[in-house]
């Protein structure tokens, strides 16, 4: 289950620019190349998140069509199974998006200031 490591990762890369700020949610894009079953790595992020500045944090998932271009006849197509083969029956084709693997954005909470001492901004 190649998921519990991309959830780690995506864990690790969060928190390490988080800057010590909760994290209250995570917006990931996943190609479909990628193989990534959305479930599983929900079920891992949770888990993987325990102990962490991301615990409880709402993962988004966005999956990113694959795309290719074919240098046969030089069309751009969405590809619809996992070998890349265009209309045109050529092969020969440059996967150009669906193997993306990152992390797009995150929700984080800004520190709370800390509280002001009455008797040093007491008025006379």
């Amino acid at each position: 289950m190649h998921e519990l490591a991309i959830a780690q990762g995506i864990i690790g890369g969060a928190c390490e620019h988080a800057e010590g700020r909760r994290i209250h949610r995570v917006t990931v894009a996943v190609g479909v190349l990628c193989a990534v079953v959305p479930d599983a790595l929900q079920f891992c992020f949770d888990l993987a998140a325990e102990g962490t500045l991301a615990e409880g944090a709402e993962l988004i998932i966005e999956e990113i069509p694959a795309r290719g271009h074919c240098h046969a006849c030089g069309r751009e197509f969405t590809l619809h199974a996992p070998i890349p083969l265009c209309d045109c029956g050529s092969a020969d084709v440059d996967i150009s998006a669906g193997r993306d693997l990152r992390i797009r954005s995150m929700e984080v909470s800004d520190p709370c200031a800390l509280p002001a001492d009455a008797a040093a901004t007491a008025q006379p």
